[in-house]
C-alpha cells in the first residue's frame, strides 16, 4: 500500500500545489489545511488511507506546506 499512497501523493502534489499567481504576494496563496483535506478525500476515494500516505510523508500538513515553499521559492528564483 506504501507504494500506492507515494505514487498518489507525487501525483497529487505535481497537479494540485502550485507557486502563488502574483509576483508580489508573500507565500502562496492556497490554503495548506484545504490542501491536506482534499489530498486526504481523493486518496481516500482510491482507496488508500491517511496512515498510509503519513507514513510515507509524515505530517501531512506540514509536506504540504514545505512543498508550497518549494514551488514559491522556484517561482520567485525564476523570476529574477
Amino acid at each position: 500500500m506504501t507504494e500506492a499512497a507515494r505514487e498518489y501523493i507525487d501525483f497529487w502534489v505535481e497537479n494540485s500545489v502550485h507557486a502563488a499567481e502574483q509576483p508580489s504576494t508573500a507565500g502562496a496563496s492556497q490554503d495548506v489545511e484545504e490542501l491536506a483535506r482534499r489530498l486526504i478525500a481523493g486518496a481516500e476515494a482510491q482507496g488508500i488511507t491517511e496512515e498510509a500516505m503519513r507514513d510515507e510523508v509524515g505530517d501531512i500538513a506540514d509536506y504540504i506546506r514545505g512543498k508550497l515553499k518549494a514551488a514559491n521559492k522556484a517561482e520567485s528564483d525564476r523570476e529574477r
